[in-house]
């Protein structure tokens, strides 16, 4: 499969210091220059087994397909996990088993970003941070209204309470947000353990200076330190 950028990336995620387990699945498939964070909730072995639904219905997205293809391939796997989301809540006889998604596709000098819940999609370009996805989450109509940053956001006590994830409700609607890519940029996906304790600024500064071999941990040891209170997951991509 040709491009017209190559890319680098890094992949981890970790428990954390306080879960015993990670309800956290990262995907990277760069034959299809596709990577993900689902972050999954319902407890244990709910919360994983959620997440891990989504990362297992990505990676079975077939080669070959062209960017159209593989663009409509990513959304369908996202809503077949949707549907297996439910059907095991279902079986299970429990409450809600659900998981966010943040997944990146890179296609023809473009990216294509596909959201639900509170996963995020960073983009680093020129030494300036911007925010590609909006929180699906009760705090963010407060942002969204001028009422506080996001930074603010993470630290208020609701900012758990998402609005939308695969597995919840009868329809699962996707956001999307698709641009192009230039030479330089950096992307980072990741899941709101490491946005807990990660202002934007200290992103944006971490992001500019650090390479790749050492970011993800760089990136990992600012949750650790600030607490770890949960399972933290970093996928970092360079557009070379």
């Amino acid at each position: 499969m040709t491009d017209l950028h190559p890319y680098r990336y890094s992949v981890q995620t970790h428990v954390g210091l306080k879960r015993k387990v990670n309800e956290d699945a990262v995907l990277a498939l760069p034959d299809h220059h596709i990577w993900v964070v689902s972050d999954g909730m319902g407890g244990h072995e709910a919360g994983d087994l959620a997440s891990r639904l989504v990362t297992d219905a990505i990676a079975t997205i077939p080669a070959g397909l062209d960017p159209t293809a593989r663009m409509h391939a990513l959304r369908d796997a996202i809503q077949g996990a949707h549907r297996a989301i439910r059907a095991e809540a279902e079986a299970r006889g429990r409450g809600v088993i659900g998981a966010t998604v943040a997944a990146l596709m890179m296609a023809n000098g473009h990216f294509v970003g596909l959201w639900a819940g509170d996963s995020r999609i960073y983009r680093l370009r020129a030494g300036q941070i911007e925010m590609l996805t909006t929180d699906h989450s009760a705090v963010a109509e407060l942002v969204l209204a001028g009422q506080m940053t996001w930074d603010e956001a993470e630290q208020h006590p609701q900012s758990n309470a998402i609005t939308r994830a695969v597995g919840v409700g009868e329809e699962l609607e996707l956001d999307k947000i698709r641009g192009e890519v230039a030479t330089g940029d950096r992307f980072l996906i990741c899941s709101d353990g490491l946005t807990k304790y990660a202002t934007q600024g200290l992103l944006q500064r971490l992001l500019a200076r650090a390479p790749l071999e050492t970011l993800g941990d760089e990136l990992l040891q600012v949750a650790l330190t600030g607490g770890g209170a949960d399972n933290i997951s970093i996928i970092v991509v360079d557009v070379l």
